[in-house]
């Protein structure tokens, strides 16, 4: 089943979309309540993960690229590394560009949603840092079939697409 979508994002009057280029919050406002109000906000949904696109989980992951050793991986069936009931920090990453580093992002588990068209190497890698991952067609561009992928694997019923986590904000 395809979990439900909710946009929960937030933005600086000006329109800057990262919490590092936001202009700073007026006298007297406290940038750290803020923030809080906003992950209040979002505990209320009920959601069982979020999601946000390449260029932001690139920001968030700051992992490195690198060569890994043995066969790639042939198939284009999901994978799930070792979720431990941890919501999901799900990338739409069609081109396999973000590079992870580890299976945790903000605590949470961190998925791919890849085109079948990513080299076998990346998915190698993906598997060696435990990072899951589901394919949307081979562009990447059947997000419906993503959605339905991350439903029946991960059992989510509710997704936050965000386009920024104000909680990555420099203090």
């Amino acid at each position: 089943m395809r979990p439900k979508i909710i946009c929960h994002m937030v933005t600086s009057i000006d329109g800057k979309l990262h919490p590092s280029r936001f202009t700073v919050p007026a006298a007297g406002v406290d940038a750290a309540r803020l923030r809080k109000h906003y992950d209040e906000v979002s505990a209320r949904f009920g959601a069982q993960g979020w999601m946000c696109g390449r260029v932001t989980m690139q920001e968030i992951s700051k992992g490195k690229a690198r060569t890994v050793t043995g066969p790639g991986i042939t198939s284009r069936e999901p994978f799930v590394g070792d979720r431990r009931e941890r919501d999901l920090a799900v990338a739409i990453d069609p081109h396999g560009k973000v590079h992870y580093g580890q299976d945790s992002l903000l605590g949470d588990h961190a998925v791919a949603v890849l085109s079948e068209a990513v080299s076998d190497a990346y998915l190698a890698e993906l598997r060696e840092d435990g990072v899951s991952y589901v394919f949307a067609g081979p562009d990447g561009r059947d997000l419906a079939k993503a959605m339905d992928a991350l439903g029946e694997t991960f059992g989510v019923e509710t997704l936050l697409l965000e386009g920024a986590r104000p909680s990555t904000a420099p203090s």
